[in-house]
């Protein structure tokens, strides 16, 4: 049995979008609302903390520890965990500390946590020697991996699979932004194992790795092995589509500025611009190209991230 700590407010409800279904010539585009989970903002990261702080507080620990950017999404909601836990946290932040702090950042510290600023390439190094530290200073750490990407952390989309499926509704495709893989292979172990016809595909928003898909089946077949399961997942069995993640992370494209505005004003949904912006992006360009049947549902899984469209201007996408 493993241990669960309500964080979430579940289940996110699904909407269609009639403004999108519209503008693209009535493909059936449909939404699930994880930037609604509720958890400092919400967003995708929040049901896996409710799986690893459980495990945290099981071994006694005092501290969350955990990585990703300064405009970390999953590190904000890290943050807010901690504090609905009572547990103090700790952040290692790749990239320089801005002079104003914004966004997902000022919530990680309205949330009450220790920021270090590193170089991006120092990361993971920097990442033990703060453990190090904390577990010599009795802070009792427990260390998060980035994106909460472990077989306990991918259980909260596995049962986010039940939850879709008891709503009653089955697409053909759920879409979604993919990137620690987290997330991925816990839809991906889920579909089979409550048997929802939907194709699972991930839009990969990050650099390019020629392993990725098998980084997730492997994900995916430690976390049936976590909870006894006799299934397994393949790495032809992950679906990946890569070509939108060219320019790297986090550098916006026209594509992502047109899809973020276009959700906004037709169907009054805010996407992020970094996950979000482009994983949208991608479907939009899939849809407009047949990727689809017109008969097709797509479930867009909106994984949140909306504080970062106040990190900084963003004249392009103001118009400006």
């Amino acid at each position: 049995m493993i241990d669960r700590y309500p964080l979430a407010h579940l289940p996110t409800p699904i909407e269609p979008l009639p403004g999108l279904t519209h503008y693209l010539n009535n493909a059936q585009i449909f939404i699930k609302r994880d930037d609604l989970t509720g958890l400092g903002i919400g967003g995708n990261k929040t049901r896996k903390l409710e799986y690893l702080v459980a495990d945290a507080l099981k071994h006694g620990c005092k501290t969350l520890m955990s990585t990703g950017a300064v405009q970390s999404n999953h590190c904000r909601q890290v943050a807010a965990a901690a504090a609905k836990a009572g547990l103090e946290c700790m952040l290692v932040l790749a990239g320089d500390e801005p002079a104003e702090r914004q966004g997902n950042l000022l919530l990680d510290y309205l949330s009450g946590a220790n920021t270090i600023f590193v170089k991006r390439a120092d990361r993971d190094p920097e990442l033990q020697k703060a453990f190090a530290e904390a577990q010599k200073a009795g802070k009792r750490p427990y260390l998060i991996p980035y994106g909460g990407s472990s077989a306990i952390g991918a259980i909260g989309y596995l049962e986010a699979m039940h939850e879709l499926k008891d709503q009653g509704f089955d697409p053909d495709w759920i879409l979604f932004a993919s990137s620690s893989g987290g997330t991925h292979a816990g839809m991906a172990l889920g579909a089979r194992l409550y048997g929802l016809k939907a194709k699972v595909l991930g839009i990969g928003i990050d650099n390019l790795n020629l392993n990725f898909r098998a980084t997730i089946a492997n994900l995916a077949n430690e976390t049936a092995s976590l909870l006894g399961l006799d299934i397994r997942r393949k790495t032809a069995d992950i679906l990946l589509n890569e070509d939108y993640c060219q320019s790297g992370y986090g550098k916006l494209q026209p594509a992502e500025i047109e899809t973020i505005k276009l959700f906004a004003s037709r169907d009054g949904i805010l996407l992020d611009p970094v996950y979000t912006g482009r994983a949208a992006a991608g479907m939009l360009d899939l849809i407009r190209k047949g990727y689809f049947t017109p008969e097709e549902k797509i479930l867009f899984w909106h994984t949140g991230g909306t504080p970062a469209l106040f990190a900084e201007p963003y004249q392009a996408l103001l118009g400006h």
